[in-house]
């Protein structure tokens, strides 16, 4: 897996949401199956879609990559996949592959971050929580607020995708402070000047408004991962 496995660093990132700092991007395949929005997020259409095809075809190596990411400069904050998830087979993340990427990141203190929509099985908490601890932070993906507070029972940092603004004192549950993404408030902020998902210990849970042109899609989508989870209870 390792020499097929194809991903791209760029940089200087032109995603206005971002900002200008490194981006990468891995291969479709890279995609949890498990993925409520595999088809439909925003990354399935249009440029970011031209982009993500010629990364699966014509990407660096893992271990190319790796050594990108060691070369960036000293606490430089950094994303993980704008596009695809983090390798696995048959849904387990694939521990050596990301302890490689952790140990890419912590030279000069790096602050990587990303997000997972892999299964919760012991394995890939495990794992979650080993790069979460070793500086490289990983999000878990969650589309109810039932899923939030199953990570967060698990100490895993977590996020939310909503198909309504979340309104000012939001919380879960559990009492899990929600608060919606700063960019999204804001023109003036972007990933390069907030870093509040590379922050493992935070309280607030980030929440990311269904947007672009699969929204109406991905808001269908949240709407039948809530009547499963009605049904059979939850699962992430």
């Amino acid at each position: 897996m390792r020499k097929k496995f194809r991903v791209k660093l760029v940089r200087i990132s032109g995603n206005g949401k971002t900002g200008p700092i490194p981006v990468s991007t891995s291969e479709m395949s890279s995609c949890a199956e498990t993925c409520p929005f595999l088809t439909v997020c925003y990354a399935s259409f249009g440029h970011t879609r031209m982009h993500w095809i010629k990364v699966t075809e014509r990407g660096v190596t893992w271990d190319e990559f790796c050594d990108q990411v060691a070369a960036l400069p000293a606490g430089q904050l950094w994303r993980h996949n704008e596009a695809g998830d983090l390798p696995a087979v048959h849904g387990r993340i694939h521990r050596g592959m990301l302890r490689e990427l952790i140990a890419a990141n912590k030279k000069r203190n790096k602050r990587g971050f990303t997000y997972t929509h892999h299964k919760l099985t012991p394995e890939n908490v495990a794992t979650l929580h080993e790069a979460n601890t070793g500086g490289f932070t990983i999000n878990v993906s969650c589309e109810t607020v039932e899923q939030v507070d199953l990570a967060r029972r698990m100490g895993l940092p977590a996020v939310i995708t909503t198909d309504e603004p979340v309104a000012p004192g939001a919380m879960t549950p559990e009492g899990h402070p929600i608060r919606r993404c700063p960019a999204e408030l804001s023109d003036e902020i972007t990933c390069s000047n907030c870093g509040i998902c590379a922050r493992p210990g935070r309280v607030s849970v980030i929440a990311f408004y269904a947007h672009g042109p699969g929204a109406k899609r991905i808001k269908e989508s949240i709407f039948r991962v809530r009547a499963a989870q009605a049904e059979h209870g939850v699962d992430r």
